[in-house]
């Protein structure tokens, strides 16, 4: 037995053994001890609450909703809505990011300092404090009848941003978006296996008709009966009618995050790009390759290959960042779950799905990302997120 103590492989199994059973005595008597004070004040555990009808109202949801739907209903919705706001304010973000990336990066001064002006600015004030900013701006825009119209399409108003929309059924929607992002995520892997020969150009364009081909397909025949495909926003009355409302809640939540997330996203850019080794970019130039070709097929692939570990986290941050919708009224996860807290009572069992529900879309959110990030890594230089 002592020969076994002067073993250090057998001291740390031991000691790895006794926190961890140590840690699973205290999450018991945690257990234990909840269940007893709920006992004492007659409060009843348990899930079975949710397929009670919720009987209270929220302002927006991107499914069909009335009050007698239950609770899981709901917080399906609250999941539905915090994704939504989630991927559009990290789509724009990212987008701002390397636009504010390049123009940090600049050898132009004005723009230089520009990129860094608004690094500092929106980078420096908390995100709470910008969501309040910009849903007074929003909220205040003029009434429908006198709204800002970009080419009678687009419609800028105090109730909300409406735009044209298709009229077909949401399922076909989702299905038509996770076809894309499929695509998307397998195409490094197949650059990869033919090491972007002329075969691989091939075969991408071929996939891209095939994804088009399926899209199309798929709207024509998911299209309501007896309506346009393409429905645009008219005023009628007091309102538009018709096309896609975005409320102003979601509106300023969107530009909120974005702008957030643009500047942290732009320094994570700047700093990939600023990582490339001078000597590969003036062989290429040496070569012959243009400005456009040495960033699009040199600068900005390196530059994504090192940036990738970084940029999840600032995805995962972002998507956390949702839960500031409570401040201006957004019905996201959060705010659902407080909700149902103080309507139904459930307290424990409400807060796991609220932790369960997030942990799930940010390790969804870090395995995409690692996987991407293995399937583009050079050989010899990957990196683990």
């Amino acid at each position: 037995m002592l020969n076994s103590f002067r073993n250090r492989k057998f001291r740390e199994a031991l000691l790895q053994a006794v926190v961890v059973s140590g840690a699973a005595v205290l999450i018991i008597a945690m257990i234990i001890n909840a269940k007893a004070s709920l006992d004492a004040q007659s409060l009843t555990t348990g899930y079975g609450f949710l397929e009670r009808s919720t009987g209270w109202d929220f302002s927006f949801s991107v499914l069909p909703y009335s009050i007698s739907d239950t609770y899981s209903k709901t917080i399906l919705i609250g999941i539905l809505n915090t994704l939504l706001l989630g991927f559009l304010g990290i789509f724009f973000a990212t987008v701002i990011g390397v636009i504010i990336g390049l123009i940090r990066t600049s050898k132009n001064y004005l723009f230089s300092f520009l990129g860094t002006v608004y690094v500092e600015v929106f980078r420096n004030v908390p995100l709470i404090l910008q969501a309040v900013f910009w849903y007074s701006i929003v909220a205040h825009l003029p009434k429908p009848r006198s709204a800002i119209n970009l080419g009678d399409a687009v419609f800028l108003s105090g109730r909300g941003v409406y735009f044209p929309g298709f009229n077909i059924h949401g399922l076909a929607v989702a299905f038509i978006a996770l076809l894309i992002i499929a695509w998307l995520i397998f195409l490094p892997t197949l650059k990869h296996r033919l090491d972007a020969s002329s075969r691989y150009y091939q075969l991408r364009k071929i996939g891209w008709f095939a994804v088009l081909a399926v899209a199309i397909v798929v709207t024509y025949m998911a299209r309501i009966p007896e309506t346009t495909l393409i429905d645009y926003p008219a005023l009628k009355g007091l309102n538009f009618r018709g096309g896609v409302r975005m409320p102003p809640e979601l509106s300023a939540l969107v530009i909120a995050i974005s702008l957030y997330g643009g500047a942290y996203i732009g320094e994570v850019m700047r700093a990939g790009l600023m990582s490339v080794p001078k000597g590969q970019i003036e062989a290429a130039f040496v070569n012959g390759l243009s400005n456009f070709h040495i960033f699009s097929r040199i600068r900005f692939p390196l530059a994504i290959r090192a940036i990738l570990p970084s940029l999840t986290n600032q995805y995962v941050q972002l998507m956390k960042a949702t839960t500031i919708g409570l401040v201006v009224g957004f019905s996201d996860f959060f705010m659902i779950i407080s909700t149902s807290i103080n309507q139904s009572g459930q307290t424990l069992e409400l807060l796991s799905i609220l932790m369960g529900g997030f942990l799930l879309i940010n390790l969804s959110i870090a395995f995409v990302m690692n996987s991407l990030n293995r399937r583009i890594a050079i050989k010899g230089q990957e990196s683990r997120l």
